[in-house]
């Protein structure tokens, strides 16, 4: 089952941050993804100081390219809704909505698009099916994080 956390403003990266890291702790999340318009690029001096900067989830550095607009949380289990609404209502002062309308917004097959990017006959890992843009480079958009698979 997926969600949809639709905060009522765009969140700045420090919010970022405390949020991905409460929700990637819990057993029930299996991804997220984050989805916003993208930060400019910045040189050192601005990106100490800038949204664009690498923040720390589940201890591992990304570098955040986007401000976070809209969160897609796959789940194994449909009970972990409650969590992410105390975890949401923990950081997220001026409102949010958490869309359940849908039965996914992650993309689950793969894509034509995943075919062009990778090639059709190459097997890709379940995690990354539906992040692909052909456009972009893909290191420069996608961060994995590792998380302890249930069994």
């Amino acid at each position: 089952m997926d969600i949809e956390i639709f905060p009522h403003r765009i969140l700045g990266a420090d919010t970022t941050e405390k949020l991905l890291n409460d929700i990637e702790s819990l057993n029930s999340v299996k991804r997220t993804v984050i989805q916003g318009p993208r930060l400019p690029p910045q040189d050192a001096i601005d990106r100490k100081y800038g949204d664009r900067r690498v923040i720390n989830v589940n201890g591992e550095d990304i570098e955040l390219k986007v401000k976070t607009g809209r969160i897609f949380v796959e789940l194994y289990e449909e009970s972990a809704i409650d969590e992410i609404e105390v975890i949401c209502n923990e950081h997220i002062a001026n409102g949010f909505d958490i869309n359940t309308s849908r039965s996914q917004y992650i993309r689950k097959q793969r894509t034509v698009s995943d075919g062009l990017k990778y090639g059709e006959n190459t097997e890709i890992p379940e995690e990354l099916i539906g992040l692909s843009d052909q456009r972009s480079q893909f290191s420069e958009n996608v961060s994995i994080i590792k998380k302890d698979s249930i069994e």
